[in-house]
C-alpha cells in the first residue's frame, strides 16, 4: 500500500523572457506535478504538486523543478486546511 498524499503545494516560477511555455511543458511530465500553466503577471508558470511529505516536496522542488532549463526564481506555497 502506498503512502498517502499529504503535502500539496503550488509552485510560483519565474523564468527567463520567452521561456515559460517550455518550462511548463518541462515541468508538467515530472513525478509529483498535477499541473503546469505559464499564466501572466509577475509569475510565468504556476506548478500544483503532491507529495507524500515535505522533504518529498522540497526534494521535487529543488532536484527536479529548479533544475529545468529556464527558471531564474521558485516560490512555494504549501497549501494548508485552517
Amino acid at each position: 500500500m502506498s503512502e498517502p498524499i499529504v503535502v500539496n503545494a503550488y509552485i510560483l516560477i519565474q523564468t527567463e523572457v520567452g521561456k515559460a511555455a517550455a518550462v511548463a511543458a518541462a515541468i508538467s511530465g515530472l513525478p509529483g506535478v498535477t499541473s503546469a500553466e505559464d499564466v501572466t503577471g509577475p509569475y510565468d508558470v504556476i506548478v500544483r504538486a503532491e507529495a507524500h511529505s515535505v522533504d518529498e516536496l522540497g526534494k521535487l522542488v529543488v532536484a527536479r523543478i529548479q533544475a529545468v532549463e529556464g527558471i531564474t526564481r521558485t516560490l512555494t506555497c504549501p497549501v494548508v486546511h485552517l
